[in-house]
């Protein structure tokens, strides 16, 4: 009986369920705005939450980064995420990000999600997500 179990496992240890939403995490700080499917989408939503709240609340201490890079390990998304994302969410009481289904996977039928910020930047979607066809490689 699992009683008083919170989260799902998806067939992973705990070392690779908190890499994986650690990963998560930093695509969605990065790109603000992420397709994945529903149940990670779902797990991935306290995540994030938590991660924002300290930004808003941690106004920058050393404590509050501290928690945040040891969830997410990354140094340049811990300070997005304290630079941009926690003055954005300064009167926000909550509910910092939203998880819209987006129909089923082709492969193998598997719900899918977009999960994004609520007030998000457009222009972050994609941003240094791989390389880029410039017109230095064209000529």
């Amino acid at each position: 009986m699992r009683h008083l179990k919170q989260g799902r496992r998806f067939n992973r240890t705990s070392a690779h369920r908190g890499a994986m939403f650690a990963n998560m995490a930093c695509a969605l700080i990065k790109h603000e705005q992420i397709t994945t499917t529903l149940p990670k989408a779902k797990d991935l939503r306290p995540v994030i939450e938590k991660l924002v709240t300290h930004a808003k609340n941690g106004k920058g201490s050393l404590h509050a980064r501290r928690l945040a890079i040891s969830q997410i390990k990354d140094a340049a998304m811990v300070s997005k995420l304290f630079d941009v994302l926690g003055p954005r969410y300064a009167t926000r009481p909550g509910g910092y990000v939203r998880v819209l289904k987006a129909g089923r996977r082709y492969g193998d039928n598997a719900p899918m999600a977009v999960i994004e910020f609520v007030d998000r930047d457009t222009a972050a979607k994609g941003q240094d997500s791989g390389p880029t066809e410039t017109a230095d490689t064209e000529s």
